[in-house]
């Protein structure tokens, strides 16, 4: 296992190189080189996320370790969809490096073993926990995006058409992309909170149970759930939009990993 997880640092770290010279450069071949490793090294990363779930016959979510190689995978293939549809080259210089750090960080947490218990399964669970997984990842490439939006929006607003005007699309692209992020996450987040209720009331009995990682994962929920409305309604796009984008992150990453270590509760179980 830790030879697999090595290698698939290696394939990452190269298809880092690889965005990075595409992003100096503006060559092709970097590029494609870049995706093809991130390919490769998902491939294998995969491999490692079916010897969990063949071992412990659930998702590997059940310590700290397993939890972020998930949300490292999770990453890694919303990222790939997203080059895919969207062919926004640019957005891996934000995405490799990201999933370098977390799957060095995954590498640096042990992998403890703990007691599989059976009320950590069953068909809703896994849709509650690949949908939150899914979406929560989208919000992150939404945020790379809004990155660069800025970015590029400060060099036009000064007049500074420069380095990363040359390098970075148009802003009504990197606008349309950091919204199809935002609207994929939030479908897929709502339906893993709808699944994660109905597993609630399965496993204790009640569809709500004032849980610190509810009402924190609820609050995310209305954050984006505002965004897209004030996108919808409002007219908001462009700096707003992307500013958003960024915020978001912070409540995600708060109800991903922090609610988890300050507060008691039944997701305690996925960090232990």
């Amino acid at each position: 296992m830790e030879n697999l997880i090595l290698i698939t640092i290696f394939f990452y770290i190269l298809a880092g190189v690889g965005y990075f010279l595409f992003f100096t450069s503006q060559k092709n071949h970097f590029y494609k080189a870049g995706l093809y490793c991130v390919i490769v090294g998902f491939l294998f990363h995969t491999a490692i996320m079916v010897l969990k779930i063949f071992a412990a016959k659930q998702l590997p979510i059940h310590n700290l370790f397993e939890t972020i190689l998930t949300a490292a995978w999770s990453i890694t293939a919303v990222f790939i969809f997203f080059d895919y549809k969207f062919k926004l080259k640019i957005l891996g210089i934000f995405a490799a490096p990201m999933i370098i750090f977390i799957m060095s960080a995954a590498c640096i947490i042990a992998d403890k073993p703990v007691e599989i218990k059976k009320i950590l399964s069953g068909f809703w669970l896994n849709v509650h926990i690949i949908s939150i997984f899914i979406g929560e990842a989208a919000f992150v490439l939404a945020c790379g995006a809004g990155i660069f939006y800025l970015i590029q929006e400060y060099g036009i607003k000064k007049k500074k058409r420069g380095y990363f005007y040359k390098r970075l699309p148009s802003l009504s692209y990197m606008d349309a992309v950091c919204y199809s992020c935002v609207i994929t996450g939030f479908a897929m987040v709502t339906t893993g909170l709808a699944s994660g209720f109905v597993y609630a009331k399965i496993a204790w009995g009640h569809f709500w149970t004032w849980d610190p990682k509810e009402i924190w994962s609820i609050l995310t929920w209305f954050f984006y759930a505002v965004l897209l409305h004030g996108k919808l309604a409002a007219g908001w796009r462009g700096k707003r939009f992307a500013i958003m984008t960024i915020i978001g992150v912070i409540f995600i990453l708060f109800t991903f990993l922090g609610v988890n270590f300050l507060f008691e509760g039944h997701h305690r179980e996925f960090t232990g």
